[in-house]
């Protein structure tokens, strides 16, 4: 379905009006604050669940901004990275031959991807999916505090310190924005730990989505900026 946005309120809700004039209330998989993903009048596409029963059958996906087309359903990140990883199109975690999604590792903490294969380090990666505009022309993580994102990257770190590869992948969930950096005006903490994560070992990257709405995959790599 598509349509125009309303508005968003109560965190996980939207109101789309189709070209129909139908008013539809849609699941707005989304807990950060989305600032710089918003626009009323927005072009929104939702797509339908597969569960007759379930209260609100839309959920929105994608919404159209003057830059392009941002992904603000959250849960796809990882999805879309996923399939990247299994066809070898992230250019510095090609050639594992098994990828096992949410393994448990460490104290208490489970990793996005692990990915392994016979004589190779294995590699641990967590997918952070960013959205938010920053100032200076690039697009920043995280978009408001993040203590679970914290939690991750001290972990990865702890692996990176144990001689454990360590990856964390920000996904740029948007078509605008020249380059990646942490947001340091939202969370500072989080900015902070990300530097010291990468001078300990933990690798950054950031890599574009590419639309083709419905169809969205793992595009150019962007030069991350710590």
């Amino acid at each position: 379905m598509r349509g125009t946005l309303i508005r968003r309120y109560q965190r996980f809700l939207m109101d789309v009006r189709t070209p129909e004039g139908d008013l539809w209330t849609v699941h707005c998989p989304n807990s950060g604050s989305m600032e710089g993903c918003l626009a009323e009048g927005a072009e929104v596409v939702c797509s339908r669940s597969p569960n007759p029963g379930r209260k609100l059958p839309w959920t929105a996906e994608w919404i159209r901004l003057p830059g392009g087309w941002v992904g603000i359903n959250t849960h796809r990140a990882n999805a879309i990275v996923g399939e990247a990883l299994r066809a070898g199109r992230i250019a510095e975690l090609a050639g594992y031959q098994e990828v096992r999604p949410e393994v448990p590792y460490g104290r208490d903490s489970r990793v996005d991807f692990l990915l392994t294969a016979p004589g190779r380090t294995p590699a641990y990666v967590e997918v952070k999916n960013t959205t938010w505009p920053t100032p200076d022309g690039g697009v920043g993580f995280p978009d408001s505090v993040t203590e679970r994102g914290l939690k991750h990257l001290r972990a990865l770190a702890r692996t990176a310190k144990e001689g454990g590869r360590a990856i964390v992948l920000f996904l740029v969930n948007r078509e605008d924005g020249n380059f990646f950096r942490p947001a340091r005006e939202k969370d500072p903490a989080f900015a902070a730990a990300l530097r010291r994560a990468s001078r300990g070992g933990v690798e950054v990257l950031a890599y574009r989505t590419r639309f083709r709405i419905p169809e969205v995959e793992v595009g150019e790599a962007v030069r991350v900026d710590l």
